[in-house]
């Protein structure tokens, strides 16, 4: 047995998770009444990565900021704006992507159980109320919001306290970060159950039938991943930007593809910028704050799903109204984030720009969740590697600016 467990540890998790993987598909469709039991791994694996996440996030904030130093320049205004510019431009190249491959959908009854935002003003109104939320609250239902601004506001507050409180934070962040990778460990299990019981429920053909539209969605991923965030970087760092690229991709957005959770990946990107020599002081609350802001994948999702029921009912959408879509759609990505549903949620609030029904709108959200089982899970893995990716871009611009050598290769 303890052969068998060294084996298996020595694969690596990559390999680990592929082989989960495989064995799922092969159950479901094989023996999908007798081995129903492996659905509990994937309820476990899920539920684990849910409880874990929020109060990561908090300490993990809170302890960056009690331990930053006075004086200590951080890259901070430059890393949160190539959040902003990499979410309008996901969403802006999801819009030109949707007129040049024009998708259109059979819709179906179905997602009558949720509940759209109304308008941009319940959003912003919604976005605001998370920000002042009770902080056990925030915690208990998923509130990155909220959590985010409570532990900015308790790290301030803690600022002045002795060492021995700031290195009980820290410990506990630390402590809370170990714990996610033991459950990050068990993830080929999980991952065997998740995709057992998408596969039982919804079907291989479920995924089939809509196979334009999951061909757009991922190609505009795609496209951002590998031509547009390699331009943004390459404008930072004058430098070949793809090792950096595919190092962000293969450590971070790999293991975020099957946990399908920005939040649970967080330790890992914290992992890779300090293996990329980044200034702990900067990323210690970039990756965080990325995994709650930083959504090009939402982005996409939101004007790709809209534009396949605007060209479903025949509505013809001109350039400045395409624009404010790819406007809305970033800034609906920000405020999405730790809502259930995420940016399915707000395609209704979208399609409202083009005045169609959210009874036809919430149609459109039902077959989001049928092939959510891939687009969760590349649009988790662009947003989530993009964090390092902006964090490191931000920093080896400055190495530039003061002469100092970026050796990207040695760490690709």
């Amino acid at each position: 047995m303890k052969n068998i467990l060294n084996k298996w540890n020595y694969l690596g998790l990559v390999k680990q998770i592929i082989i989960g993987l495989v064995i799922g598909i092969a159950l479901a469709v094989s023996i999908p009444e007798g081995a129903k039991s492996v659905v509990i791994l994937g309820s476990l694996f899920v539920g684990a990565l849910k409880a874990i996440a929020p109060v990561l996030v908090l300490f993990l904030v809170m302890s960056a900021i009690v331990q930053h130093k006075s004086g200590h320049k951080t890259n901070m205004k430059s890393i949160i704006l190539l959040y902003l510019v990499g979410t309008f431009l996901a969403a802006l190249i999801a819009v030109l992507a949707s007129y040049i491959f024009p998708v259109s959908l059979t819709l179906k009854e179905g997602a009558e159980g949720f509940t759209a935002p109304g308008g941009v003003i319940e959003v912003l109104r919604t976005l605001l109320l998370n920000v002042v939320d009770n902080p056990v609250n925030a915690i208990t239902n998923a509130n990155y919001i909220g959590i985010l601004v409570w532990a900015i506001i308790l790290g301030l507050a803690l600022r002045g306290a002795p060492d021995t409180t700031k290195m009980m934070i820290s410990n506990i962040s630390d402590a809370l970060s170990k714990i996610v990778t033991w459950v990050i460990k068990f993830a080929p299990f999980g991952i065997m159950g998740l995709v057992f019981e998408s596969i039982t429920t919804n079907g291989l053909d479920s995924l089939l039938s809509y196979g334009s539209l999951l061909a757009l969605l991922l190609g505009c991923m795609l496209f951002m991943a590998l031509v547009a965030n390699p331009l943004i970087v390459f404008a930072m760092i004058r430098q070949n930007p793809y090792p950096l690229v595919f190092k962000c991709i293969k450590e971070s957005g790999i293991t975020a593809f099957f946990t399908r959770s920005s939040a649970s990946n967080i330790p890992v990107n914290m992992k890779l910028c300090e293996n990329l020599g980044l200034d702990k002081n900067s990323y210690s609350v970039s990756i965080p704050l990325g995994a709650t802001v930083n959504m090009a994948g939402a982005a996409i999702t939101i004007s790709v799903l809209t534009l396949a029921v605007v060209n479903t009912l025949g509505i013809q959408v001109d350039l400045p109204t395409a624009i404010i879509l790819s406007v809305l759609a970033a800034v609906s990505a920000c405020g999405a984030s730790g809502v259930a549903g995420g940016s399915l949620l707000l395609i209704p609030l979208a399609a409202s720009l083009f005045g169609i029904p959210n009874e036809i709108a919430m149609q459109v959200v039902a077959v989001g969740f049928i092939i959510g089982v891939l687009q969760d899970s590349f649009e988790t893995a662009l947003n989530s590697s993009t964090d390092v990716l902006f964090t490191a871009a931000a920093e080896y611009k400055n190495w530039r600016k003061k002469g100092k050598k970026i050796e990207i290769r040695k760490v690709a």
